[in-house]
């Protein structure tokens, strides 16, 4: 049995170099975005896309002191513990790994946009051209050989970890307490409404600053599309060509008497 790993970010060490969504991009081979209009900001992508699974989102902030702040946070896949994405899959091509990645199969996919509708993040992105959804799939091809995601490698400030679960919990209280005292509303991002998450946050300040949801949830109504609804259909779909052989094959069988 593999066993459950997860990544860890902190916010404070973060200096917005950017080599992780450079290694990102190479480790994956994906092309860079041909639109990518300047909006005032150092901020290189608007948003994620099919083209980039992970975003170092830059935001200038004054607090209630006065005092200015840059705020660096990267935006990827939270690689949920209970993740509607493959739960809302019509296609079940999406899968959680024993590790706690939570991967896309592109032969699988048909790109529905399903996942991107029930992610209470907004994470996965169609493809328009290929027509399948994609997002970050936390390097599970190296993760399966021993090695490191290719962000966490190449990180230069410490700022992004990876290793087994316990570990990174420990590692986000040790880093949680180093900075408590000076910023009291620093937390751990490990939101329970989606069963915890593979990518955890130490944020100096409330999520809600970083553009995190505070309690997202895996919405309830998934469950009775997972465990109903998806069932039926497939079912009725079973029904419906064993209705259509059927009644070809009686058509020939009638054909074949009236000669």
């Amino acid at each position: 049995m593999a066993q459950e790993i997860t990544m860890l970010h902190d916010v404070a060490r973060c200096s917005a170099c950017r080599a992780c969504m450079v290694a990102c991009k190479q480790w994956h081979d994906l092309p860079a975005d041909m639109s990518t209009p300047f909006e005032g900001q150092y901020q290189s992508h608007k948003d994620l896309s099919s083209h980039t699974w992970n975003l170092i989102q830059m935001q200038e902030r004054v607090d209630s002191k006065g005092n200015f702040h840059w705020d660096f946070i990267k935006k990827q896949c939270m690689h949920c513990g209970d993740p509607a994405c493959a739960k809302g899959c019509p296609e079940e091509a999406i899968t959680k790994l024993e590790s706690g990645a939570v991967v896309i199969d592109p032969d699988k996919c048909v790109g529905c946009g399903y996942c991107t509708a029930n992610c209470p993040f907004g994470i996965p992105k169609v493809d328009g051209e290929k027509h399948v959804s994609t997002k970050c799939d936390l390097c599970f091809d190296r993760i399966e050989q021993g090695m490191e995601p290719s962000c966490a490698k190449t990180c230069t400030a410490d700022a992004i970890l990876f290793g087994t679960r316990e570990e990174m919990l420990k590692k986000a209280e040790e880093r949680l307490a180093m900075i408590k005292e000076d910023h009291p509303d620093a937390n751990i991002y490990n939101p329970h409404g989606v069963g915890g998450v593979h990518m955890l946050y130490v944020l100096p300040e409330k999520p809600a600053v970083y553009g995190l949801p505070e309690n997202p949830q895996t919405p309830a109504s998934i469950n009775l599309w997972k465990d109903i609804v998806r069932p039926v259909g497939k079912l009725a779909s079973v029904g419906a060509v064993a209705g259509v052989l059927g009644l070809t094959a009686l058509t020939a069988m009638r054909r074949r008497g009236e000669k």
